[in-house]
């Protein structure tokens, strides 16, 4: 399975591992193998991690207070407490190293710390007045993005699944109605 990094931020793309939330749930993360090609495949985090089962039920939890908090800050509610501490306590561990070199910037470190990175990157994007944080606007997708365009005007979380879907969408509800092409 590919994973989609199309919400702006590592921590929002974490909570995106699972689809449809409100319908039928769809984890992309079924195991900690899935956890660590995820991890690799995620800019700016280690390229290697090894995921033992505490681990990845860290980084599940981790995910679904990401996931709980960024709706907490879109629907304007106060922060859920219990999400607040996961995420802080997640946040509090080391960082991984970085490191720049000739052939660009090597990022090391074990999945603690690329979970910590996760944290931290939670807390910058939710404790940022100035972000707007959006779910997506395909019926269906709960994905929670970082819109970034000109005028805060996006409405998914990415073209190339949920826009695509709407815009055929509207596209053959106009041919069956007999409206403009």
């Amino acid at each position: 399975m590919d994973f989609a990094f199309v919400s702006g931020n590592p921590a929002l793309d974490l909570a995106g591992t699972v689809g449809s939330r409100g319908d039928a749930p769809v984890d992309a993360l079924n195991g900690p193998a899935d956890l660590e090609r995820w991890v690799a495949a995620c800019d700016g985090l280690p390229d290697r991690v090894t995921a033992d089962p505490a681990l990845f039920a860290s980084a599940l939890a981790l995910r679904e207070a990401v996931y709980r908090l960024a709706l907490d800050r879109v629907r304007g509610r106060p922060f859920d407490p219990g999400s607040l501490e996961t995420v802080n306590g997640a946040a509090a561990e080391p960082v991984p190293a970085v490191r720049l070199g000739d052939a660009g910037v090597r990022v090391s470190g074990d999945l603690a710390a690329a979970l910590s990175q996760i944290a931290r990157s939670a807390i910058a994007v939710l404790a940022d007045p100035h972000a707007q944080l959006k779910e997506c606007g395909r019926t269906g997708c709960t994905r929670i993005y970082l819109d970034r365009s000109r005028g805060a005007r996006r409405t998914w979380c990415g073209m190339a699944e949920c826009g695509n879907r709407v815009k055929a969408a509207a596209y053959r509800a106009r041919r069956r109605a007999g409206g403009p092409r």
